[in-house]
């Protein structure tokens, strides 16, 4: 039997920041990190398009929460502890420079996700940390002061463990066997499958005017606004529709991803707003073309695409325009219905919703409320984000406050 102080199940980012920010803390304490693969950190070197987007330029812990559809009101005081500008310094600190993108995301000055892997590695090497790979845990048993971990081969005994697996099914089991509820995992972080006329030949055109989308009658209602929108092969992707499917992860997985959405291409213009701009348009461009010139700086393919299913006919003039034609016009812009008919993964940035159960653990340690010296880091609880480097920080500040309360 292999004994340590802390056994850290889960060799991926939250499992090492933990082990690392332990070590350095306490030097003296034997941390033992268990990965069943045969590699660690596997999800840090693909996340980003292999730039690993580490986290978000956004300083104000209550802003910050509210990227996450599970966790906000959670996740606030631990933000308090240790937030974006605090990661920012630990990665400096150990060579490790970040850069800020237009969108806010951060990412390593590298641009290479390894930056942050050989870190990790280097770190955990230099304080001691013990890394055993093709460990798959088969058993956690609770004694009286000590925990045994078993796995495919070896026997381990620690005081303290720490759970960082990720949204993993058989751990979330071997939790359950220690009295902790689980909160059934759904996918969270998808993109929108639609076939329609409308969009089929627009693969790969961006609204830079920010778009609103609704979940019409029947659903609970949900929607994001202010957000770009991306047109692809298969439908909808971009920011406004990874934001949607975050906050409809539990709404949508009942309806088996069939449901319809309202879009409105305008973001925060009504359709009587757009009615009177059409009008305007009527009086002044009178001899061109509908068809032609795009308005409302939407992307004149997708303009001319709209125009097309408002029953426009191509050579007809502004002049020659009814109020029927500018109506059914403003309701393209400004109130679209699209089929939904399923989901696709989001690159290889697979989120679920689900996990422990957050009123099973204090946050201020993020130490079970159930089980003594069982604590959790990133995924593994039901916190998820969206895509932004939002998962990575919650990550972080989890594992800070768990290498925190367990070198006290």
């Amino acid at each position: 039997m292999k004994q340590a102080d802390v056994i850290i199940i889960g060799g991926g980012a939250a499992g090492f920041f933990t082990a690392i920010n332990a070590a350095d803390k306490n030097p003296k304490l034997k941390i033992i990190i268990l990965e069943r693969g045969k590699e660690v950190l596997t999800k840090v070197k693909v996340s980003g398009g292999g730039r690993c987007n580490v986290t978000h330029a956004e300083f104000l812990p209550k802003e910050l929460t509210q990227n996450y559809p599970r966790g906000e009101k959670e996740l606030l005081g631990p933000f308090h502890t240790f937030m974006t500008g605090d990661t920012i310094e630990w990665f400096e600190k150990r060579g490790v420079e970040l850069k800020i993108e237009a969108d806010g995301r951060m990412f390593p000055v590298s641009d290479s996700s390894q930056t942050i892997i050989d870190c990790f590695l280097s770190e955990a090497k230099r304080l001691g940390v013990e890394v055993l790979l093709n460990q798959s845990v088969k058993e956690i048993l609770k004694g009286a002061d000590h925990f045994t971990i078993n796995t495919a081969t070896d026997t381990f005994s620690a005081a303290k463990i720490v759970v960082a697996t990720g949204s993993n099914p058989k751990i979330w089991q071997l939790l359950e066997g220690l009295g902790h509820s689980i909160v059934p995992a759904v996918p969270s972080l998808f993109t929108f499958n639609i076939k329609d006329q409308r969009i089929a030949e627009l693969p790969g055109i961006s609204t830079s005017a920010n778009v609103k989308i609704l979940l019409p009658a029947g659903v609970p209602p949900l929607g994001v606004r202010g957000l770009p929108l991306l047109i692809t092969h298969w439908g909808m992707s971009g920011p406004a529709i990874l934001k949607l499917s975050a906050w409809g992860a539990r709404v949508l997985e009942p309806l088996k991803y069939h449901f319809k959405i309202e879009v409105n291409w305008l973001n925060s213009i009504s359709e009587e707003e757009a009615l009177d701009v059409l009008k305007d348009l009527k009086s002044s461009q009178g001899k061109q073309t509908i068809f032609k010139y795009a308005h409302f700086d939407l992307p004149k393919r997708l303009w001319q695409s709209l125009v097309k299913a408002s029953g426009i006919d191509e050579r007809l003039t502004w002049a020659e325009a009814t109020r029927e034609n500018l109506q059914n016009i403003a309701n393209q812009l400004t109130a679209a219905i699209f089929e939904v008919i399923g989901k696709s993964t989001f690159k290889e940035e697979f989120v679920t919703a689900g996990g422990v159960d957050l009123k099973e653990v204090n946050f201020k340690t993020f130490e079970s409320r159930i089980c003594k010296n069982l604590y959790f880091a990133g995924e593994v609880l039901n916190i998820d984000a969206i895509t932004g480097g939002f998962n990575f920080q919650n990550a972080w500040t989890g594992g800070y406050l768990v290498a925190q309360a367990i070198t006290k």
